[in-house]
């Protein structure tokens, strides 16, 4: 199960909310940041980094982050992927379409889905960097 973290939710509640799923008998949980709500308003949400290595310490389960929630432009989300690769983030979730500027869905914030390779090529890159 992706629990996506709510936009005014606190860490410890999404903490106790994955505790809930868990304690019904679900151990597949992952834990997705995907942005706070702030005072920003250049920003959709705020990518919430800080949350990433403090949810990593507190807890075993995966932290992913999902960096379209807080894009207005694919600029702030090649930065906001390459950031959360950076603190750790187990996993990303990105949004990626053959054509972006046919795509229905925010387009301009999706990836084409030619560049994402060499994006990943480049997270790699950043991991095995952050690691050493």
């Amino acid at each position: 199960m992706l629990l996506k973290r709510g936009m005014m939710t606190t860490i410890e509640e999404l903490l106790m909310s994955a505790e809930y799923i868990l304690s019904s008998g679900n151990p597949n949980v992952i834990l997705c940041e995907r942005g706070i709500r702030t005072f920003e308003t250049a920003t959709r949400n705020t990518l919430d980094l800080s949350a990433v290595p403090v949810l990593k310490g507190l807890t075993h389960l995966p932290v992913y982050c999902r960096s379209q929630s807080c894009c207005r432009s694919l600029a702030i989300c090649d930065s906001a992927v390459r950031a959360a690769a950076a603190v750790g983030a187990d996993g990303l979730i990105v949004e990626v379409h053959p054509q972006p500027e046919k795509s229905s869905f925010r387009r301009n914030a999706i990836f084409e889905t030619g560049k994402v390779l060499q994006l990943m090529d480049e997270l790699r890159a950043i991991t095995t960097a952050m690691r050493h």
